[in-house]
Protein backbone atom coordinates (compact mmCIF):
# COMPACT_ATOMS: atom_id res chain seq x y z
CA UNK A 1 0.00 0.00 0.00
CA UNK A 2 1.26 3.48 -0.84
CA UNK A 3 2.55 5.78 1.91
CA UNK A 4 -0.23 7.95 3.24
CA UNK A 5 -2.95 5.38 2.53
CA UNK A 6 -4.78 4.51 5.72
CA UNK A 7 -5.95 1.00 6.49
CA UNK A 8 -8.91 0.11 4.33
CA UNK A 9 -12.06 -1.93 4.80
CA UNK A 10 -12.20 -5.37 3.23
CA UNK A 11 -10.85 -4.86 -0.29
CA UNK A 12 -12.31 -8.20 -1.43
CA UNK A 13 -15.81 -7.03 -0.49
CA UNK A 14 -15.30 -3.77 -2.37
CA UNK A 15 -13.94 -5.65 -5.39
CA UNK A 16 -16.88 -8.06 -5.49
CA UNK A 17 -19.43 -5.25 -5.15
CA UNK A 18 -17.73 -3.19 -7.88
CA UNK A 19 -17.50 -6.22 -10.19
CA UNK A 20 -21.19 -6.99 -9.70
CA UNK A 21 -22.17 -3.36 -10.37
CA UNK A 22 -19.91 -3.24 -13.44
CA UNK A 23 -21.80 -6.18 -14.96
CA UNK A 24 -24.96 -4.06 -14.83
CA UNK A 25 -23.40 -0.90 -16.32
CA UNK A 26 -25.30 0.76 -19.15
CA UNK A 27 -22.59 1.59 -21.67
CA UNK A 28 -24.07 1.13 -25.17
CA UNK A 29 -22.07 4.01 -26.68
CA UNK A 30 -18.55 3.55 -25.34
CA UNK A 31 -18.71 -0.12 -24.39
CA UNK A 32 -16.59 0.90 -21.37
CA UNK A 33 -18.27 -0.59 -18.32
CA UNK A 34 -17.18 0.76 -14.94
CA UNK A 35 -18.12 -0.38 -11.45
CA UNK A 36 -17.28 1.36 -8.20
CA UNK A 37 -17.82 0.37 -4.60
CA UNK A 38 -17.11 2.25 -1.42
CA UNK A 39 -17.25 1.59 2.29
CA UNK A 40 -18.73 4.25 4.53
CA UNK A 41 -17.76 5.17 8.07
CA UNK A 42 -19.80 2.22 9.41
CA UNK A 43 -18.22 -0.29 7.04
CA UNK A 44 -21.32 -0.62 4.87
CA UNK A 45 -20.60 -1.16 1.19
CA UNK A 46 -22.35 0.79 -1.57
CA UNK A 47 -21.86 0.26 -5.29
CA UNK A 48 -22.57 2.07 -8.52
CA UNK A 49 -22.05 1.63 -12.25
CA UNK A 50 -21.72 4.03 -15.12
CA UNK A 51 -24.93 4.91 -16.94
CA UNK A 52 -24.42 6.45 -20.36
CA UNK A 53 -26.86 8.63 -22.25
CA UNK A 54 -27.16 9.54 -25.92
CA UNK A 55 -26.61 13.14 -24.78
CA UNK A 56 -23.09 12.40 -23.49
CA UNK A 57 -22.76 15.11 -20.83
CA UNK A 58 -25.70 13.75 -18.86
CA UNK A 59 -24.27 10.29 -18.22
CA UNK A 60 -23.41 9.22 -14.68
CA UNK A 61 -20.08 7.87 -13.48
CA UNK A 62 -19.91 4.71 -11.37
CA UNK A 63 -18.30 6.63 -8.49
CA UNK A 64 -21.14 9.17 -8.49
CA UNK A 65 -23.68 6.35 -8.33
CA UNK A 66 -21.91 4.71 -5.39
CA UNK A 67 -21.67 8.03 -3.54
CA UNK A 68 -25.36 8.75 -4.14
CA UNK A 69 -26.28 5.29 -2.82
CA UNK A 70 -24.15 5.93 0.29
CA UNK A 71 -25.80 9.28 0.97
CA UNK A 72 -29.28 7.81 0.38
CA UNK A 73 -28.37 5.06 2.84
CA UNK A 74 -27.38 7.58 5.52
CA UNK A 75 -23.59 7.43 5.11
CA UNK A 76 -21.55 10.59 5.21
CA UNK A 77 -17.87 9.52 5.01
CA UNK A 78 -16.01 7.41 2.47
CA UNK A 79 -13.62 5.11 4.31
CA UNK A 80 -12.30 3.60 1.03
CA UNK A 81 -13.32 3.36 -2.61
CA UNK A 82 -12.50 0.91 -5.39
CA UNK A 83 -12.96 1.61 -9.11
CA UNK A 84 -12.99 -1.27 -11.60
CA UNK A 85 -12.86 -1.30 -15.40
CA UNK A 86 -11.21 -3.28 -18.16
CA UNK A 87 -9.17 -1.39 -20.69
CA UNK A 88 -5.70 -0.74 -22.01
CA UNK A 89 -4.98 1.76 -19.22
CA UNK A 90 -5.59 1.62 -15.49
CA UNK A 91 -8.94 3.24 -14.67
CA UNK A 92 -8.88 6.28 -12.39
CA UNK A 93 -11.75 8.52 -11.30
CA UNK A 94 -12.38 11.48 -13.60
CA UNK A 95 -11.73 14.97 -12.25
CA UNK A 96 -15.35 15.54 -11.27
CA UNK A 97 -15.46 12.24 -9.39
CA UNK A 98 -12.20 13.02 -7.61
CA UNK A 99 -13.91 16.14 -6.31
CA UNK A 100 -17.03 14.13 -5.38
CA UNK A 101 -14.88 11.65 -3.45
CA UNK A 102 -13.13 14.55 -1.69
CA UNK A 103 -16.48 15.90 -0.49
CA UNK A 104 -16.97 12.74 1.57
CA UNK A 105 -13.34 11.70 2.11
CA UNK A 106 -9.99 13.13 3.07
CA UNK A 107 -6.55 13.34 1.53
CA UNK A 108 -5.86 9.95 3.16
CA UNK A 109 -8.95 8.15 1.81
CA UNK A 110 -7.73 4.97 0.06
CA UNK A 111 -8.55 4.76 -3.63
CA UNK A 112 -8.08 1.28 -5.10
CA UNK A 113 -7.74 0.97 -8.88
CA UNK A 114 -8.65 -2.41 -10.35
CA UNK A 115 -9.27 -4.40 -13.48
CA UNK A 116 -11.09 -7.74 -13.64
CA UNK A 117 -7.91 -9.47 -12.44
CA UNK A 118 -7.81 -7.56 -9.16
CA UNK A 119 -6.47 -4.41 -7.56
CA UNK A 120 -3.55 -3.01 -9.56
CA UNK A 121 -2.75 0.07 -7.49
CA UNK A 122 -3.81 1.66 -4.22
CA UNK A 123 -3.14 5.25 -3.33
CA UNK A 124 -4.44 8.06 -1.20
CA UNK A 125 -6.95 10.53 -2.62
CA UNK A 126 -4.43 13.30 -1.95
CA UNK A 127 -2.17 11.72 -4.56
CA UNK A 128 -4.97 11.82 -7.15
CA UNK A 129 -6.21 15.28 -6.17
CA UNK A 130 -3.39 17.24 -4.56
CA UNK A 131 -4.19 20.54 -2.83
CA UNK A 132 -7.89 19.73 -3.09
CA UNK A 133 -10.70 22.13 -2.31
CA UNK A 134 -13.00 20.44 0.17
CA UNK A 135 -15.46 21.09 2.98
CA UNK A 136 -12.66 22.20 5.31
CA UNK A 137 -11.79 24.94 2.79
CA UNK A 138 -15.08 26.59 3.69
CA UNK A 139 -14.71 26.33 7.47
CA UNK A 140 -15.76 29.65 8.95
CA UNK A 141 -16.94 31.06 5.62
CA UNK A 142 -20.28 32.79 5.39
CA UNK A 143 -20.85 32.83 9.08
Amino acid sequence: MAPGVSSAPDIDALFQAAASARERAYAPYSGYQVGAALADESGRVFAGCNVENAAYPVGTCAEAGAIAAMVAGGGRRIAAILVLADGPELVTPCGACRQRIREFGTDRTPVHLADPGGVKRSLALGELLPLAFGPDSLAGAGG
